[in-house]
C-alpha cells in the first residue's frame, strides 16, 4: 500500500512539474515580447524553484520530527489550494517600463511559486517517508518513476494538450490535477506517519556520511549532464537544422537516461557506456567543423542525439552508481539539483555573455571526457590512464585548432541574449562577391559588394518576390510609408526612394549595429529610415496608428517561431496601422512549417482578401526561393496586373484558428 501511494503521487507530481512550464510560458510569451529571453527567464525560475523545493525537503527531514514534517507539509498543501487556478494576472502586462525579467519572475512567483515548490519537493520527501516505513527497502526506483512521469508530461504537451485545449483551459485543468495531487500527497504523508511505529523496530543501516569529494562529484556530474543537454539542443536547432519542436528530442533523451540508470543497477556498465561516450564525443567533434559546421541533417541530427544519450548515460549512470545510503537521499537529490541548475545557468545565462559562438558545447565535451578520465584514474591501469588522459587532451587540441580555423572565415561574430550572429563574405560564380548575415544556418539578408549592385534587393526580397511585387504596385504613390518587422541586413531599404519613409522593428540591438556597420542598405537609402528596437507587437500596441501603405512581417524563417506575431489578434493590430488601401505582407518561407493555411484562416476570420506569391528564386541578384502572403481590406486591389501570378491560399478546416489563446505548431509541421 505504501509503495502504491508513494509511487502514484510521485508520478503525478512529475507530470505536473513538466506540464506547468510550457503552459505558463506560452500564456505570458506575448506579454513580454515573445523572445527567447522570456523562455530563458522562465527556465531560470523553474530551475531555481526546483532547487528550492529540494532544499525545503532536505531541511524538513533534517530539522523536524516526522509528525511535524507531515503537519507542516500538509498545511502548506492546503494553503496552496487557495492560489488556484494558476492564471497569471494581466496587471503584469500593464506594468510599464519595469525590467521584463523581474516582472516575469514576479509573475511566476505569485502565480505558481508555492505550488511548484511543493511539487518539486515531492519525490525526495516521499522517498524519505517511504524509507521511514521500510528502512531496508530501496527508494531510488521512485526517482526513475519520477523521471518517467516528467517524460510523459513533456511529450503530452505538444502532442496532446496543446492541440486540443486553449491556454486558459490548460491552466484550469492543471489546477484541478494539482488539487488531486495535494490530497494524494497529504494522504500519503498521514499514512506513512500512522504506520511508522510498526516499522520503528527495524533499525536503519549505520552507513557513513558521504564525503565532501563525493558530494562535489554529484554536482559536477549533474552539471555536465544538464549543460551538455542545453548545449546540444542549442547547436542542432541553430547550426544544424532550425526545426521547430526539435528541442523535445534532446530533453527526452536526457530524461530517459535518468529512468534507465536509476531503474536498475545492471543497466549502467562502465565498460559499455564510457567507450560509447568517447566515440560519441569524437563524432560530435568531427561534425562541429565538417562542411562549415553544417553537415547533412539526415545523419548529423541522429549522431548528435546518440552522442548526447551516451554522455547522459555516463553522467547519470555514475550518479546512480555513487548514490548514498537512503538515509542521505535528500542531500543527494539536493546536490544533484544544484548541479543541474549550475549547468543550466552556465549555458543559458553565462555562455551568451562570455562567448561569441556556441563554445560551451566543445567545453562541456572536454569536461565529460575529463570527468571520465578522473573517475577511472584511481583504479585504472597505466595504459588506461594514459589512454583516457591522451583522449581528453587530443579532443581539446582538435576542438581548439579547428575552432580557430573556422573563426578566420568570418568578418563578424557576435552573440547576445537572442543568439549568435555572423557576417560572412564569399565569391559566388553567378553573383560575384556577396556579404551575408546569418543567425545560425538561416540567412537574414545579403548584399552585393559590386558598387553598381549594392542597392539591388537580394534573397527573399528580390523584385519578383511577394514583397517585391507589393512594393512594385505601391510605387505608384509619390511618397510611400512602409513598416517592416524584422531588420536583418536591411535589404528592404533598397526599395526606399526619396520622399519615402521606412520604419523597421527588431528585437535584437546587435542586428541594428551589424546592419549599420557591415551593410549599406540603410545608409544608402535616399528617404527616411528609422529603426525601432523592441518586440514589434508590443511596440505597435503602444503606438498611434502609423498609416503604413505596407507592413511586412518577416519573422518566421527560423526555428523559434514568434507565434504571438501570427495570431488573429496580431493581424488585427497590424491592420490598425495600415491605411485603408494598405497591404500586409507576411513572409511564410519555412522548410519545416506550412504557415499558409494559418494565415488564410486568419484572413477569412477577419474578412480580409489574401493572395499567395511563390517565387522560385531564378530572377534577381543572389535570389532565394520565397513564399509571401499578401492581405488587404480592399479585394479589388489585387486585380491589378502586377499580381497576375498570385494564387489564393486555401483554408484548411483541420488547422484551427490561431489566437492569443490557442496555437499549435504540430498541426502545420511538414513531415517529409
Amino acid at each position: 500500500m505504501a509503495g502504491l501511494l508513494c509511487g502514484s503521487t510521485i508520478f503525478l507530481s512529475a507530470i505536473l512539474l513538466f506540464l506547468v512550464q510550457p503552459i505558463l510560458g506560452k500564456i505570458i510569451l506575448p506579454w513580454f515580447g515573445g523572445s527567447a529571453g522570456v523562455w530563458a527567464t522562465c527556465l531560470v525560475f523553474f530551475q531555481a524553484t526546483l532547487l528550492a523545493g529540494y532544499f525545503y525537503a532536505h531541511c524538513l527531514r533534517r530539522y523536524l520530527q516526522p509528525r511535524w514534517q507531515v503537519v507542516l507539509h500538509a498545511s502548506l498543501l492546503l494553503c496552496s489550494l487557495l492560489l488556484l487556478p494558476i492564471l497569471p494576472s494581466p496587471a503584469f502586462r500593464r506594468a510599464g517600463q519595469f525590467d521584463p525579467a523581474f516582472l516575469i519572475l514576479g509573475l511566476l512567483a505569485s502565480t505558481v511559486g508555492i505550488p511548484y515548490l511543493l511539487i518539486s519537493s515531492t519525490s525526495p520527501l516521499l522517498q524519505a517517508w517511504y524509507i521511514d516505513l521500510k528502512p531496508r527497502a530501496s527508494a531510488y526506483r521512485f526517482y526513475a518513476l519520477s523521471n518517467l512521469g516528467s517524460l510523459l508530461g513533456l511529450l503530452s504537451f505538444p502532442f496532446w494538450v496543446e492541440p486540443r485545449l486553449t491556454s486558459r483551459t490548460q491552466a484550469v485543468a492543471w489546477s484541478a490535477a494539482y488539487a488531486v495531487f495535494a490530497i494524494s500527497c497529504a494522504t500519503t504523508g498521514w499514512y506513512t506517519l500512522a504506520n511508522r511505529e510498526a516499522a520503528a523496530e527495524v533499525q536503519p543501516s549505520a552507513a557513513p556520511r558521504p564525503s565532501f569529494k563525493l558530494r562535489l562529484l554529484w554536482i559536477a556530474l549533474a552539471a555536465c549532464g544538464s549543460g551538455i543537454l542545453l548545449a546540444v539542443s542549442s547547436h542542432i536547432s541553430q547550426n544544424v537544422a532550425p526545426i521547430p519542436l526539435l528541442w523535445i528530442l534532446p530533453l527526452t533523451i536526457y530524461l530517459l537516461s535518468f529512468v534507465l540508470c536509476f531503474d536498475s543497477e545492471r543497466i549502467y556498465q562502465r565498460s559499455i557506456w564510457i567507450p560509447a561516450m568517447l566515440a560519441g564525443l569524437a563524432a560530435m567533434a568531427w561534425l562541429l567543423f565538417t562542411q562549415g559546421g553544417s553537415p547533412n541533417i539526415k545523419w548529423a541530427i541522429p549522431t548528435f542525439l546518440a552522442a548526447l544519450f551516451f554522455c547522459c548515460m555516463f553522467c547519470h549512470g555514475e550518479l546512480a552508481r555513487t548514490k548514498p545510503d537512503p538515509r542521505y537521499l535528500t542531500g543527494f537529490y539536493l546536490r544533484t539539483s544544484a548541479g543541474g541548475v549550475l549547468g543550466g545557468l552556465f549555458v543559458a545565462l553565462l555562455a551568451p555573455r562570455i562567448f561569441k559562438t556556441y563554445d560551451e558545447l566543445p567545453l562541456l565535451m572536454v569536461a565529460c571526457a575529463a570527468l571520465a578520465a578522473g573517475l577511472l584514474w584511481p583504479a585504472g591501469r597505466a595504459v588506461l590512464r594514459v589512454g583516457m588522459a591522451g583522449f581528453t587532451l587530443a579532443l581539446c587540441a582538435y576542438l581548439l585548432i579547428h575552432k580557430a580555423r573556422a573563426d578566420q572565415g568570418s568578418l563578424v561574430q557576435v552573440r547576445n541574449f537572442y543568439g549568435t550572429l555572423e557576417v560572412d563574405e564569399v565569391d559566388d560564380e553567378d553573383d560575384g562577391r556577396v556579404r551575408s548575415l546569418f543567425h545560425g544556418v538561416v540567412e537574414h539578408g545579403a548584399q552585393m559588394q559590386d558598387p553598381l549592385l549594392r542597392r539591388e534587393p537580394t534573397g527573399y526580397y528580390v523584385r519578383t518576390s511577394g514583397v517585391g511585387v507589393a512594393l512594385q504596385y505601391l510605387e505608384k504613390k509619390p511618397a510611400l510609408r512602409a513598416g517592416i518587422i524584422g531588420l536583418g541586413a536591411g535589404v528592404l531599404a533598397s526599395y526606399c526612394r526619396a520622399g519615402d519613409s521606412f520604419r523597421f522593428y527588431d528585437i535584437n540591438p546587435q542586428v541594428e549595429k551589424i546592419a549599420g556597420s557591415q551593410f549599406t542598405f540603410l545608409a544608402d537609402c535616399p528617404g527616411s529610415v528609422e529603426v525601432s528596437l523592441g518586440d514589434a507587437r508590443l511596440k505597435l500596441e503602444k503606438e498611434a496608428p502609423q498609416e503604413f501603405d505596407l507592413l511586412a512581417v518577416d519573422a518566421f524563417s527560423g526555428d523559434a517561431i514568434p507565434v504571438h506575431l501570427l495570431t488573429r489578434e496580431a493581424v488585427r493590430e497590424y491592420f490598425r496601422h495600415l491605411r485603408p488601401g494598405g497591404i500586409l505582407a507576411i513572409h511564410i518561407s519555412n522548410l519545416y512549417l506550412n504557415l499558409a493555411p494559418v494565415v488564410a484562416g486568419i484572413a477569412q476570420d477577419l474578412g480580409k482578401k489574401a493572395i499567395e506569391i511563390d517565387d522560385d528564386g531564378d530572377v534577381g541578384q543572389h535570389p532565394t526561393t520565397s513564399s509571401w502572403i499578401l492581405l488587404t481590406g480592399r479585394p479589388q486591389l489585387f486585380s491589378d496586373q502586377v499580381f497576375s501570378k498570385a494564387t489564393e491560399p486555401k483554408v484548411d478546416a483541420k488547422v484551427r484558428l490561431w489566437t492569443d489563446d490557442f496555437s499549435n505548431l504540430l498541426q502545420v509541421l511538414i513531415y517529409n
